[in-house]
């Protein structure tokens, strides 16, 4: 038998690490998977899926990762049974083995370094008018 799904989204939110009570690291993130077909006003359906990340994933991804960044994510199904208001509940996540950032970070860098040149330049022009 076979537990293992791959999906694609975007993240909802930047991710966050916190610790557990045993000292491991863990991040719940949400990712928007956009399904491949219209629904019958036309629009692309989003789904929201809850992945749970453990340990150097969680970590690697909060380091690396934020909200709107196009992400992979593989790992099983995890599916829990909870009570709220008398009834019985179901929650289905991710358990993720691996993420995989696919957004183009390169765009964010340059953009970044090309803001710092236009501060550095200036300073420079501020310096020589003095």
């Amino acid at each position: 038998m076979l537990n293992q799904t791959v999906m694609v989204g975007r993240l909802v939110d930047d991710p966050k690490v916190i610790k557990t009570e045993s000292g491991k690291n863990v991040s719940n993130i949400t990712i928007a998977v956009p399904r491949t077909f219209k629904n019958a006003d036309g629009v692309y359906d989003t789904d929201f899926v809850d992945c749970v990340l453990w340990d150097s994933v969680a970590k690697s991804t909060a380091d690396y990762c934020h909200k709107g960044d196009i992400v992979g994510v593989k790992g099983r199904l995890q599916t829990e049974l909870y009570d709220k208001d008398g009834e019985t509940r179901k929650s289905t996540k991710i358990i993720a083995e691996r993420v995989t950032f696919l957004s183009n970070n390169k765009d964010k860098i340059d953009e970044k370094e090309s803001t710092n040149s236009k501060e550095k330049t200036k300073e420079k022009n501020k310096d020589l008018d003095r």
